[in-house]
């Protein structure tokens, strides 16, 4: 046994500990560290009321409302209806079903402007499905959650899909057996299984939201205190050569997107610790 372990480790395809941790210290430390710690240093040039006044004013504060709100209730609905996309996907035998499992990593592949050009001329008032809805859905606060929704919800498919296929069908049929009702069976066998996976997609959805600019500033009509986001007031800023204002703004987004996923995690790692019992 310990010989095997020490040829196992002899022999590792990989670097040993020490080299493989210092490479990928430094590789977190270019792509991540550094340029975050760059947003930083800039804020520090402003005084602390001016990084008041930028990050508080009544524009910034709506935006933040609309790109943190939008993000969840979009992240929210993804979750339920993605687990229900991926229940067909997994369960289910269907005609072209490669083609619809296909269609839902087309967000993906689907560059972001493209996908806002299309969300917007699908949702105008003339568009084919705008046309039918009773309320305005571009350039609205809700033509900004629509296309929040668009791009996160292969987070969610891709995330759950191999949890749920690993699952085994017989502890859904030993639950049958023993006069658990569907709603019981969901709620008390598959729920515990797929609630880490699923707060996974949740999470990653959510922060794919938050970052989210192509797709959104099509449709939203970017319209100051109604349907402008965080993101698009960045660029503003940006073009305006206010840097200060702009990395202000952008390190308030880091420390309150890191506060809500770091929650996210945490929620996570007790549902698994819970499903461990």
């Amino acid at each position: 046994m310990f010989l095997s372990k020490t040829l196992l480790k002899r022999h590792s395809v990989l670097p040993g500990f020490d080299l493989a941790l210092g490479f990928a210290l430094l590789y977190i430390s270019i792509i991540v560290l550094i340029p975050l710690s760059a947003v930083f240093l800039k804020t520090f040039t402003m005084t602390w009321g001016a990084f008041w006044d930028t990050v508080t004013s009544p524009r910034v504060m709506a935006s933040y409302r609309l790109t943190f709100g939008a993000s969840l209730a979009a992240a929210a609905l993804n979750a339920v209806f993605g687990l229900l996309v991926t229940w067909v996907l997994v369960r289910y035998d269907f005609p072209f079903k490669r083609i619809v499992d296909a269609l839902v990593d087309l967000p993906f592949a689907l560059p972001t402007a493209v996908a806002g050009i299309a969300l917007t001329a699908l949702y105008a008032q003339n568009g084919w499905i705008g046309s039918l809805l009773p309320f305005k859905v571009a350039f609205t606060p809700i033509g900004v959650f629509v296309a929040l929704t668009f791009i996160g919800l292969p987070f969610v498919v891709r995330t759950v899909q191999p949890v749920l296929e690993d699952m085994q069908k017989e502890l859904e049929e030993a639950a049958a057996t023993l006069g658990a009702t569907r709603w019981q069976t969901f709620r008390l066998v598959i729920l515990p299984t797929l609630a880490p996976a699923l707060l996974t997609g949740f999470a990653l959805a959510f922060a794919r939201a938050l970052g989210e600019y192509g797709s959104v500033i099509f449709i939203a009509g970017n319209m100051p205190m109604v349907s402008e986001i965080t993101p698009l007031l960045i660029i503003t800023k940006l073009e305006q050569y206010d840097y200060a204002g702009a990395t202000a703004i952008a390190v308030v987004m880091l420390v309150l997107a890191f506060t809500l996923l770091l929650a996210i995690n945490l929620l996570q790692a007790w549902a698994r610790k819970r499903q461990g019992r």
